[in-house]
């Protein structure tokens, strides 16, 4: 099983041999932008309690967090969006990881601001046989500081490589999540946290399947 920043690095390779060395490099300086700005700082992270919440899954059935919770620990996966080819290749590896996630004790959970016909699509194209939540505006990761907006700049260059963020999203608005990880305690106390500003950096999904090993070992 490949590892998930190798099929990235690939990713990047083709991405430099396709598009433009000056679009490139506004792209660059967007992540740059929002790194710079501190929105991983004001993230909830390790030690801060995950909120509450209920949202519906791709299905359009309603699930709360805490009966996630009642359960087990659960990782939860917070992605920009089906149309986000990072995401896609982070579902992938999630795919292959599932069942060691399972057996190290924890419950898989997505969430995303696509709408749930879109989640459900996602879902069904990488065979993930887990709630996907559709968190449509925002709501729950501006709760948890995640949510910002897309800048403008780069909303043509988006559009020519095919990418309708509010059609995915069902609104108008063009606010995205910043990608992050979040395996939480049955508490509801977040153990460990992924969260970066940059879009196509993602955990490793080996290193998910260890941080879960290390809470159960803790219990």
């Amino acid at each position: 099983m490949g590892k998930l920043s190798d099929a990235i690095s690939a990713y990047n390779r083709e991405k430099a041999r396709l598009i433009p060395e000056e679009t490139l490099g506004v792209m660059a300086q967007a992540t740059s932008d929002l790194k710079a700005s501190g929105i991983e700082d004001r993230a909830v992270k390790a030690g801060d309690r995950m909120p509450d919440f209920e949202l519906p899954n791709q299905f359009g059935d309603r699930r709360r967090f805490s009966d996630y919770l009642s359960r087990s620990p659960v990782v939860l996966n917070i992605y920009r969006g089906g149309w986000c080819p990072y995401c896609n290749m982070e579902m992938k590896a999630l795919h292959d990881t599932l069942p060691m996630i399972v057996s190290a004790g924890a419950r898989l959970i997505g969430m995303a601001p696509e709408t749930p016909d879109k989640a459900e699509l996602t879902s069904l194209h990488h065979e993930l046989e887990i709630d996907i939540l559709s968190d449509q505006g925002n709501l729950v990761s501006e709760r948890l500081g995640l949510v910002y907006e897309l800048p403008e700049v780069l909303r043509p260059i988006y559009q020519s490589l095919g990418i309708d963020i509010p059609a995915y999203n069902g609104d108008l608005s063009f606010t995205l999540p910043i990608p992050a990880t979040y395996i939480v305690r049955q508490d509801g106390v977040i153990a460990y946290a992924f969260i970066n500003a940059d879009y196509t950096q993602r955990m490793e999904p080996s290193e998910i399947v260890t941080q879960v090993g290390l809470l159960a070992n803790a219990a």
